[in-house]
């Protein structure tokens, strides 16, 4: 047994051998009946080294039934085997005087059993799995040139249980040699991403999905339970989880290194740290523990001790002391807070008491914030800005950035694509937003104001903020490098190339997102597939947190009655009639973009004017499914846009449908748009206009394409092609496939069209 690896859709597989007959030493040993049937031979290959091979030319008598069964083969644990053969076959006209009984294809069988030592086989036990036909036969002409016309085919079994197989072929009548054959399945190769390590795994039988449990590299630790799925060819799917290092420890590639730290344990809601050094910078992570085990780490907080506070303290012959005010479940909120409060004075040390007020922070929004939890804190609530910056951002010295080249243009400036090379870090690829020459300190605090954001997250589905660059000019925003750039482009680009669970899986990601984003009480605003960034492993991330959005010059938008632009066609009724947003509007907005994920990057609601989409919403209109959209995906976009938002799902809850989903593929195979124009024999299907035809299809933004190019009668698009469709402008492969479908439904369905 040998394992072969090789590539499948751009990811590695893993393909372990069973059998493979080119690499026999001696005899095969194979069964084959009746005796003067099959017939093993030797023959020498193109760099003379023997092979053995089968072959059967019993073309004279009619009615052959010939046998050749291989011995038994052990699956090794497989549940989904692949067979290639590869023969020649003898073209029966080439053969003179031969009957009319003389065959082309010959048939390959199967049968299970725990026994290694059967001799017998019944013809009616065996499973059929395919009768095989050549692509090329040969001739005696190729016989006499020796050209050989090789042919080679791949069948496979699935759901296979017990311990082995043994595999047959029957002849009947035709003129063919097996020239090798080779047996094998395939593995998920043990692979490590996100800090997370996944074993080597045999696929599934049939089509059905493997869930693999990742565990942690050393020096990490579970901060989402990882997980990913073993595709039935081989490769691995839809990464949900992660682990990140533990304190102490940095990220390096695919593993945890170590830096040096102390911990330092308390029972008390106090500590005080002896020892410090003045002018140095400390970097502080607090977690709780309670009988139900550890919180998660709040974010970094940076302190920088100064002679100040060693005249604070009262005796400069002593080390600096911090005392820190620990607040049961609210640690990190306390730090901050304590933070805000002397932000008019040096915040070199915070000198914290528990303060009845604290107490009350731990309930919010009529809930008890857990230990470990996380609460978004808004930079505007800070006296001075900056210390927001100082609080949520790294700063980054201009000299370890090396920009490469612009890749767009944002709100205050360019943004570029670069390197980051911190000491003592490898270089990654980062994207650079600088802001323009020339700024007002307003636009300076609202360009930084999206890495205070920023820097308060920390999930694989949100754009990961790097550091800022404030103390030179140009002043920068630096973010981890996201390849394949905005997911509406991303899609548009590849219309129709990907899986339903690629797909799913994408949706799951941004999905897994916001649900961060909502436990942390934080609203978007803003959720569309041009906020998504999409990396080169297909990992969606939730991007765009700027708070000061000027959407007066995005085309999306439009003038609610309050004031104010919005993007329209995203936003839910209740934040466009009132401005209400919540997680509630944010879940939405989701539905739009799943909507767009599966349309490929379509404009929703097509050329409708803005207006007349609020109207359409108010009235009860909700976006049909996408051209091959499962049926459970559009109901949960539909549930997204219940017109009361308490009914709307949680993004939680999201995440665990689109988790079944995945586990269940088979549950995305009924499809939500069997429209009527795709049954001829519908009597309610009649059009007797270009226009009502393209709304009858789902097709109705192309209206004025087809006017334009002169379609103005059902007749005169009967023989519309593919070229002419892209001169008109119809240049997305799925509408395309749509149209061409449905004009050659119009020619299926004769009179049933009204013209």
């Amino acid at each position: 047994m040998k394992t072969i690896n090789t590539a499948i859709e751009g990811k590695r597989c893993s393909a372990v051998t069973l059998l493979d007959t080119m690499s026999a030493l001696g005899d095969l040993g194979w069964e084959a009946y009746p005796a003067e049937g099959w017939e093993e031979i030797s023959v020498m290959d193109e760099r003379n080294t023997p092979m053995r091979s089968y072959q059967v030319c019993n073309v004279m008598e009619a009615n052959q039934n010939n046998w050749l069964r291989t011995r038994h083969i052990p699956r090794d644990g497989a549940q989904r085997v692949y067979i290639e053969i590869k023969f020649t076959l003898r073209d029966c006209n080439s053969l003179p005087g031969v009957p009319g009984t003389c065959k082309e294809t010959f048939n390959m069988y199967y049968y299970e059993s725990n026994n290694a030592n059967l001799w017998f086989i019944k013809e009616s036990q065996y499973i059929k799995i395919d009768t095989i036909a050549a692509d090329e036969s040969f001739t005696q002409t190729d016989v006499g040139d020796r050209v050989m016309k090789l042919n080679t085919e791949v069948r496979d079994i699935s759901n296979l249980s017990k311990k082995g197989f043994y595999l047959a072929f029957q002849d009947v009548g035709a003129c063919i040699a097996l020239v090798s054959l080779r047996v094998f399945y395939k593995k998920c190769p043990l692979a490590v991403l996100n800090l997370a390590q996944f074993p080597d795994t045999v696929t599934g039988g049939d089509s059905a999905l493997v869930e693999v449990r990742g565990s942690c590299v050393n020096d990490s630790e579970e901060f989402e339970a990882p997980r990913m799925y073993c595709s039935g060819d081989g490769g691995w799917l839809v990464p949900i989880g992660r682990c990140v290092c533990k304190p102490g420890f940095e990220e390096n590639k695919d593993y945890c290194q170590h830096q040096n730290y102390t911990v330092l344990k308390t029972k008390a809601h106090m500590m005080t740290v002896e020892g410090l050094k003045p002018g140095t910078t400390y970097v502080f992570r607090v977690r709780a523990r309670t009988d139900g085990g550890y919180g998660s780490y709040g974010g970094e907080i940076e302190l920088e001790t100064s002679h100040e506070d060693m005249l604070a303290i009262g005796d400069p012959n002593q080390s600096t002391i911090l005392a820190v005010s620990i607040a049961g479940g609210i640690v990190l909120l306390i730090f901050l807070v304590a933070c805000f409060v002397v932000s008019g004075r040096h915040c070199g040390y915070i000198k914290a008491k528990q303060d009845p007020d604290e107490e009350k922070m731990q309930f919010q929004n009529g809930r008890v914030k857990l230990p470990g939890s996380r609460t978004y804190i808004h930079p505007h609530t800070y006296e001075d800005p900056n210390q927001a910056v100082r609080d949520f951002a790294k700063e980054i010295d201009a000299s370890n950035i090396r920009i490469e080249r612009v890749i767009g243009a944002g709100e205050f400036g360019e943004v570029c694509s670069g390197r980051l090379k911190l000491p003592s870090k490898r270089e990654i690829y980062v994207a650079i937003k600088s802001l323009k020459a020339g700024y007002s300190e307003k636009q300076r605090r609202d360009f930084l104001s999206e890495a205070s954001i920023m820097g308060q997250f920390d999930h694989p589905n949100i754009i990961r903020l790097e550091g800022v660059v404030t103390r030179c000019k140009p002043v920068m925003i630096i973010t981890e490098y996201m390849e394949n750039g905005s997911l509406d482009t991303f899609l548009k680009k590849h219309d129709g190339q990907f899986t339903v669970i690629q797909l799913v899986g994408m949706m799951r990601g941004i999905a897994s997102g916001m649900k961060y984003l909502s436990d942390m009480s934080y609203v978007h605003r803003d959720l569309a597939a041009r906020n998504i960034l999409v990396n080169s492993n297909l990992v969606c991330k939730v991007s765009d947190f700027g708070l000061s959005r000027v959407l007066e010059d995005d085309p999306e938008a439009a003038y609610t009655t309050r004031g104010g632009k919005i993007p329209i066609r995203w936003t839910a009724p209740e934040a466009i009639a009132y401005r209400k947003f919540t997680s509630a509007s944010d879940v939405w907005s989701y539905g739009i973009v799943m909507w767009e994920v599966i349309s490929y990057g379509e404009r929703p609601y097509w050329e409708m004017s803005n207006q007349d989409v609020i109207k359409a919403i108010d009235e009860g209109y909700r976006l049909p499914a996408p051209m091959d959209c499962p049926v459970v995906l559009h109901q949960l976009m539909l549930d997204c846009w219940e017109k009361t938002r308490s009914e709307r799902p949680k993004f939680g809850q999201i995440v665990n449908t689109l988790d079944k989903l995945i586990r269940n593929p088979n549950s995305l195979k009924e499809l939500a748009n069997s429209s009527v124009w795709e049954d001829p024999t519908t009597p309610e299907f009649s059009v007797s206009t270009v226009d009502e035809w393209l709304d009858a299809i789902s097709m109705g933004q192309y209206k004025d394409n087809f006017s334009s190019a002169g379609y103005v009668s059902l007749d005169s698009i009967l023989y519309i092609s593919l070229c002419e469709l892209s001169k008109m402008g119809v240049t997305l492969v799925g509408h395309q496939k749509k149209i061409v479908s449905a004009v050659q439904s119009l020619h299926a369905q004769g009179t049933h069209v009204q013209v």
